[in-house]
């Protein structure tokens, strides 16, 4: 082997340097040719050559110039002519004179022509180039030469490279050759190629005709070698061999063990429908493992068995996938018999408690219970229905169950009387169905059984008692998963109730505003969203919309504080950036409370809000808003954009930053639209998507009214599946008419309280009313005083017609007067004792300017309500004084 690949090596060296030799020779020819075109090309354009061509003694002129660019540039020859081809210049002066020699036709043309000849100096390679004057015409040629012999010069300089490199190869090819021996030599042990044929053939004829499969696998999982029993047992491909064992569609415990390489005695696994023996073991110290495969003929029975464990374990399984996806009790009972038909069982029913259908826990285990699942038949007729009540008696098996707190296994039903005593037409008519047998499980977690499952077989395999330890596992865990649901269904009912106690139910009565609302929970239960409508003095009304992060019944909990501190804080009168301040604070101290009670995980309330007041009476709304998504506004004319309200940091996050408020004039007739992020946000489209399909649908519900406008943007704009609650608030701005408004100013006089009275005495007639004219002129008079004697200017009155008539008076002072009782020896103090007892509610709200004290009366039908008796409190007043 070593001779034979030396001699086809150097075969191989010989014919390679030979064509070498041939390619340098024709490469030298070609870089003859192109040098002589170059230098022959670059003379015809020298303004000397033109020179002497034109001069009367050319040789004279050219002669010294073609002899120095040949020395220059090494060629054989340069020749300059005419265009006769009569020769100027020559190496060989007995040329000068007589015809070049050589086609020169295509030059006169213009052209540079390369070509070989034989010629003076023999074979040559030569190029002739025009040479044209200032007017493009050829007035003569040139000629540059280079004989073949001295290309062939250059060629054969590379000869002795080109041998050693040869001579090189051929050591490296010995050597290699002489190394791949030597090591072939040592993997074969010496052996020469006739023993290492008898050595193979003989292996091959015992590895195949033995009876048991014989696999080897390297140690990267690739099969190296099966005989024809591994192929017969596994039902190998033909070309299984260098393929990994997991890519040959083996079972994937055969596959494992093989690939895994490890030593393994008598493992029982699977093959298609055979039950292989395998032994396998590790080749040390070469690497891989080999295995023996072993069919088991006798271990029949065990495969069936190991089948039925099979599909118990894949029923087991798919039953924790596949029970409890929802948190519904019934449709939780619904999958615990759909995984069990028909795998298990021909018919499943499923009965639980009322309670647990509640969301309660049961007290005790009671004998009747609703059906709530039927699975298996194509009409429910043989069994009780759906939502049936069954009272079964104490000998029927679901009763035994739940009395002896386990499984009932009944293999023959027709001759279980218990069973048959519960309903003896039904029980024959599910015999002439073929059902045979039944187990009852009673369904129990954490102690409470909530209800019993029931498998029903028919005749042709009916139930053993390793079905019943089976069916007592299935049911377990489907009870959890019914446990879990129930659970849920309590906490949502508690949340639900906590909620619609919380949110309001009803809004109150006003005329500053239309309003309509919308309130939708997310589907992931009750979440933190709320909103309310706050009447305010001086007809004013406030709205709120908020969100609290969650879902649940904490967020349900802390929702309604929040928007019990908002109501509080509104009845203080205080602005809204005064008002978020406030509620951020509250926010701050529950998040302080929380993380106290649970430092391992204290949780942060996340919150926002946004809080507006109208005034019907100058058309002007201001807005605050922390974290929360700024309103939107329908002017009248249609158009709908959205105010830029300052935001503010989330309720609770704020970190002691004042709230900014912005301040909105809305001409009657606008539309104000609060509302939360679940309207216009969603996981499936980002807001300024969800901004500007609300812009769409209010700008097309202009004409409607609040409530057509709710309905209308949540059917265009709310997510087809919505994760967030959603809560909406549209108002429609009304003003109240002027001339029902009334306003004086007031000197610091006491003598100007009573033309001022009477003033306001002249427009409660003017506005029939009156009936309520005596005590409004004490109510008057009590709140002006108060303000000329204590107050400062500027002081104005100011009374509003609406639902109530309202009395304000207002000054420059920030001090309020206090409502007490007076001493029988006190000259003063009962002014606003009376104004209290006239009113039906009065108050003190602070302006930037100082305060106004108002008391709103009471009206029914436009006209004054009855209320007390002005002489007969007037009498206990003076009674009180006299002692």
């Amino acid at each position: 082997m070593f001779a034979v690949q030396a001699v086809f090596a150097l075969l191989l060296i010989v014919i390679v340097t030979v064509a070498l030799l041939f390619d340098a020779r024709s490469t030298a020819v070609r870089a003859a040719g192109d040098r002589t075109a170059a230098i022959a090309q670059t003379l015809s354009t020298s303004p000397q050559v033109v020179a002497g061509l034109h001069s009367p003694h050319p040789t004279a002129a050219l002669q010294p110039l073609a002899e120095r660019t040949r020395k220059l540039t090494g060629v054989d020859f340069i020749i300059v002519a005419n265009t006769k081809g009569i020769v100027y210049t020559h190496p060989l002066r007995k040329r000068i004179g007589k015809p070049l020699i050589a086609d020169f036709r295509p030059a006169l043309k213009g052209k540079v022509v390369t070509e070989t000849i034989h010629g003076t100096f023999g074979p040559t390679v030569e190029a002739i180039a025009p040479v044209t004057d200032s007017k493009g015409s050829v007035v003569g040629l040139v000629t540059a030469g280079v004989t073949v012999k001295r290309g062939e010069a250059l060629a054969a300089g590379q000869l002795p490279l080109l041998l050693g490199g040869a001579a090189t190869a051929l050591v490296l090819s010995a050597g290699s050759t002489a190394l791949v021996s030597r090591r072939l030599r040592r993997q074969t042990r010496g052996l020469d190629p006739a023993e290492m044929t008898r050595m193979y053939e003989h292996h091959d004829a015992v590895l195949h005709a033995v009876r048991e499969g014989v696999l080897i696998v390297g140690d990267d999982g690739r099969l190296l070698l099966s005989n024809d029993e591994a192929r017969r047992l596994l039902d190998l491909p033909p070309d299984a061999e260098q393929h990994r064992v997991t890519e040959l569609g083996l079972e994937p415990g055969t596959a494992e063990l093989l690939a895994s390489g490890r030593a393994a005695t008598d493992e029982v696994l699977f093959a298609g429908d055979r039950l292989l023996a395998v032994n396998q073991r590790p080749t040390a110290p070469y690497s891989g493992s080999v295995a023996t495969l072993r069919d088991t003929t006798e271990l029949r029975a065990l495969a069936g068995r190991a089948e039925v464990a099979r599909e118990r374990l894949g029923l087991l399984y798919d039953a924790g996938v596949r029970i409890g996806t929802t948190l519904d009790v019934r449709r939780t009972a619904e999958e615990l018999a759909e995984v069990a038909v028909p795998r298990f069982a021909d018919v499943v029913t499923v009965e639980l408690l009322d309670p647990v259908l509640q969301g309660e826990e049961p007290q005790g285990a009671g004998s009747e219970m609703r059906r709530v699942a039927v699975v298996g038949l194509e009409s429910d007729s043989l069994f009780y229905p759906v939502g049936a009540l069954i009272p079964f008696v104490a000998t029927h098996p679901v009763a035994a169950g739940m009395t002896l707190d386990r499984a009932v296994l009944e293999a023959d039903l027709s001759t279980a009387d218990g069973w048959r005593a519960q309903d003896p037409e039904r029980a024959r008519r599910i015999l002439e169905h073929g059902i045979r047998s039944l187990i009852s499980v009673p369904l129990r977690a954490r102690g409470v059984v909530l209800g019993t499952a029931d498998f029903w077989r028919s005749e042709k395999d009916p139930f053993d008692e390793e079905d019943l330890f089976f069916a007592e596992e299935l049911a377990a865990r489907a009870a959890v998963c019914i446990d879990n649901a129930r659970r849920y269904t309590l906490e949502h009912t508690v949340a639900v109730t906590l909620q619609r106690s919380l949110l309001p139910r009803a809004l109150p009565e006003q005329s500053a505003l239309e309003v309509a609302h919308r309130y939708l929970p997310a589907r992931a239960g009750v979440g933190g969203d709320w909103f309310d409508v706050i009447p305010l003095p001086g007809t004013r009304v406030a709205l709120v919309v908020g969100d609290v992060v969650g879902h649940g019944l904490h967020a349900a909990a802390t929702m309604g504080r929040l928007r019990t501190a908002v109501r509080n804080f509104s009845a203080l009168d205080l602005p809204p950036d005064e008002l978020l301040s406030y509620l951020d604070e509250l926010v701050t101290q529950i998040d302080t409370e929380e993380a106290t009670e649970d430092d391992e995980n204290p949780a942060v309330t996340g919150a926002t809000c946004v809080y507006a007041v109208y005034d019907p009476v100058t058309g002007v709304c201001t807005l605050a808003r922390s974290g929360h998504p700024g309103p939107a506004l329908v002017h009248p004319d249609g158009t709908v954009d959205y105010p830029d309200v300052p935001v503010s940091p989330p309720l609770g996050l704020g970190g002691n930053l004042p709230f900014e408020t912005a301040r909105l004039e809305l001409p009657e007739g606008s539309l104000l639209v609060l509302f939360t992020d679940g309207l216009v946000e969603d996981r499936r489209r980002d807001l300024d998507t969800g901004l500007g399909a609300l812009r769409t649908a209010l700008a097309a519900a202009v004409d409607r009214t609040p409530e057509e406008t709710c309905a209308a943007v949540l059917e265009a704009v709310l997510p087809a599946q919505p994760s967030d609650d959603v809560a909406l608030l549209v108002a429609r701005t009304r003003r109240l008419a002027p001339d029902r408004v009334a306003e004086w100013t007031v000197p610091s006089d006491p003598a100007a309280v009573a033309p001022v009275r009477a003033e306001c005495i002249l427009r409660l007639n003017n506005w029939g009313l009156d009936e309520i004219s005596f005590a409004t002129e004490l109510i008057l008079s009590e709140l002006i005083t108060n303000a000329v004697r204590y107050g400062t200017q500027p002081i104005t009155v100011r009374m509003l017609y609406d639902r109530t008539l309202v009395c304000e008076v207002s000054d420059g002072s920030s001090t309020s007067p206090h409502l007490r009782r007076a001493a029988t020896t006190d000259e003063g103090g009962r002014g606003l004792f009376l104004v209290a007892q006239f009113a039906r509610r009065w108050g003190t709200r602070y302006t930037a300017r100082g305060k106004v004290i108002w008391a709103e009366q009471a009206l029914r039908d436009g006209a004054a309500e009855p209320g007390v008796d002005l002489g007969d409190l007037l009498l206990a007043q003076w009674e009180d004084v006299e002692g």
